[in-house]
């Protein structure tokens, strides 16, 4: 059976910040990373390859967990510097018709109400076109950067994210779909009858509203969400309207959409209004055998450097991987950070060595490698051993040379194959994403 129409995203790690900048094709991007012309570049090509959302990753710390120290981090321009993705949607919906744009939001540090009314103006600046990837924080560091000396734990923070999720959707459903009626003969610009204060006085949150911005164009703007954990998946099946997939192994990604859509079904919700995209990193080329060579020499580059993944996994986990020996299994660890994360890479270490386990890992699937054509051909094998619901490419260098390769390379091969869409059917976002 073949595989049926998937979606495609771009997961752009790093989000507003330097992207490749020691790679031979990075052009000007030390000099110029703060400007958003690489960006512009990626969302318009994207857009020509009708992929349906550009998702910008973001978070509010400078790291200092490898070593002890924000020295790695700094020096490789790793997590840091970063700027505010927001100023950015704007410029990228303006640049672009139909493509989605979503930025990220901490639950635990963002207001609700202010989260509310600048979604809401952001959907309507964009006719429909933004989604907000909801994240709950996982730095001690990114907390003392607003004021806690230490981050909640875990559970906390999730049952915080839960509670978010309400208020914000309750203020968006303030203004009633009909509350303005504009009737200049009468005199009356918002019936007063439907427009609603919101009352909420919950156990993190306490606001009165209504909002004082309408009700956005899409009614409630895509929620987009990464749960790895089984408490992540629980908010992510109950809350989500597209949810990022991390999987090593075609098997791993099958079990994790089953578990997503039986969530989903448990809370009531219709699976299929649940859209799992699974991290890919494809390795394209003009023939197979280039392609292979381009991956044969990333692996010897990360099997010989395995600092940057560490440092990255550090950064994400809070765990400092340099106080472990790196030809030694890596052993029992925990953590208050992403522990979906740090349980996927916990389990690709088994019998392995930390050094071993450091140079091959990826937060994503990597074993897509050839011509445009015969990566098509893999991704059509994989959807259909998964059964949906799409890819989001998400784990590679991010370069001009990369964003052609994928956009005008693979996907007019997936086109042809009819794996993919070769034009929009709507004009916002979340009729796109719901579409098939």
């Amino acid at each position: 059976m073949a595989a049926r129409q998937f979606h495609l995203g771009w997961f752009l790690g790093g989000g507003f910040g330097v992207h490749g900048w020691m790679d031979q094709w990075a052009g000007n991007v030390a000099q110029d990373w703060m400007k958003p012309g690489l960006i512009l570049d990626l969302a318009r090509a994207m857009e020509r390859a009708c992929f349906d959302y550009l998702l910008l990753e973001d978070s509010s710390f400078v790291p200092d967990d490898y070593g002890g120290s924000t020295d790695f981090y700094l020096k490789n321009a790793l997590r840091a510097p970063k700027h505010d993705p927001m100023p950015l949607v704007p410029l990228l919906t303006q640049a672009t018709s139909r493509l989605g744009v979503v930025p990220t939001v901490s639950t635990s540090f963002y207001p609700p109400f202010l989260l509310a009314r600048l979604i809401s103006t952001l959907d309507h600046l964009s006719d429909g076109r933004v989604g907000c990837n909801l994240v709950t924080s996982t730095s001690s560091r990114a907390a003392q950067n607003f004021g806690l000396d230490e981050h909640l734990d875990h559970h906390t923070r999730y049952e915080m994210a839960d509670e978010f999720i309400e208020v914000v959707r309750k203020l968006w459903d303030s203004w009633e779909p009909d509350a303005v009626v504009a009737d200049s003969e009468k005199g009356v610009f918002a019936d007063p009858a439907k427009v609603h204060t919101v009352d909420h006085d919950g156990k993190f949150f306490k606001t009165r509203g209504p909002l004082n911005a309408l009700r956005p164009v899409q009614g409630h703007p895509v929620i987009v969400q990464a749960g790895g954990s089984p408490q992540g998946r629980e908010f992510a099946a109950k809350n989500a309207d597209t949810i990022i997939g991390s999987a090593q192994t075609v098997p791993q990604m099958k079990a994790f959409r089953n578990d997503i859509r039986e969530r989903a079904a448990a809370q009531g919700r219709n699976p299929d209004q649940c859209k799992v995209l699974f991290l890919i990193s494809p390795t394209v080329a003009p023939s197979d055998a280039e392609a292979q060579v381009r991956a044969d020499h990333e692996a010897a580059a990360a099997a010989a450097h395995v600092e940057p993944g560490l440092a990255l996994m550090g950064s994400i986990t809070g765990i400092d991987f340099a106080r472990f020996d790196l030809d030694q299994p890596l052993g029992e660890v925990s953590t208050n950070g992403q522990q979906g994360t740090l349980a996927q890479f916990a389990r690709q270490g088994q019998g392995r060595t930390l050094r071993e386990l450091a140079s091959g890992f990826s937060l994503g699937y990597t074993g897509l490698v050839g011509s445009p054509d015969r990566v098509a051909g893999q991704l059509e094998d994989v959807m259909d051993e998964i059964g949906g619901d799409g890819f989001l490419i998400g784990t590679g260098t991010v370069h001009r040379r990369y964003i052609s390769e994928i956009t005008d390379g693979l996907v007019p091969a997936l086109q042809r194959r009819g794996l993919t869409r070769s034009a929009y059917g709507h004009e916002h976002f979340r009729d796109n994403l719901m579409e098939f």
